[in-house]
């Protein structure tokens, strides 16, 4: 089980979009891939959790959340070997960690923390709310974007992860990213 959480080594730079739903996560993970001319990792539990509401009419339990992590970090691993010099990540099990918390009453399974917080990035992208919420099968906290935000912000000083917090528009969230990518391909 443990092997199947951890990440490969690589010498690409990792960075992780991270905050709430609806916040623009997805759009800039793409844009920026496509900047650097490189592959994004898409958010894995969008699929998996959108397949068992399809087939289940059922949201996200406990026991649904080691196998996403399992397939986020099985995704991230196959698309390291395929990236470029950066690889832009639509989440990590850091954030999986903050839905675990917040849906099921501050649990996170063990393991999944022990990832969460072993599983290394250079940079995080903390996405504001200050874009529109749009709902989907899958969203239902637009009344608690404040309140997601700020524990997604906590949580990022609570281990003291290097981030930066996207604001504005797309344009403006995008220069911002690479202005602070670039800063790190040229270390």
């Amino acid at each position: 089980m443990e092997e199947r959480l951890k990440q490969e080594p690589s010498d690409v730079v990792k960075v992780v979009l991270f905050g709430p739903e609806s916040t623009g996560k997805t759009t800039l993970a793409e844009l920026l891939a496509r900047h650097y001319n490189t592959v994004w990792v898409p958010e894995y539990a969008r699929e998996y959790l959108q397949n068992k509401w399809n087939s289940e009419q059922k949201v996200c339990e406990p026991k649904d959340l080691l196998p996403i992590a399992e397939g986020q970090i099985r995704l991230e691993n196959e698309l390291t070997k395929k990236a470029t010099k950066v690889l832009v990540c639509d989440t990590d099990l850091l954030e999986t960690k903050v839905y675990s918390e917040a849906y099921y009453v501050g649990h996170c399974d063990p393991l999944l923390e022990e990832y969460a917080l072993k599983n290394s990035y250079h940079l995080y992208f903390l996405t504001y709310i200050d874009i529109p919420w749009v709902g989907d099968d899958l969203r239902d906290k637009p009344n608690e974007r404040e309140r997601m935000f700020a524990y997604f912000k906590d949580t990022l000083e609570k281990y003291n992860r290097n981030f930066v917090i996207l604001k504005g528009n797309e344009e403006t969230r995008l220069s911002t990213a690479i202005e602070h990518i670039n800063n790190l391909i040229d270390k």
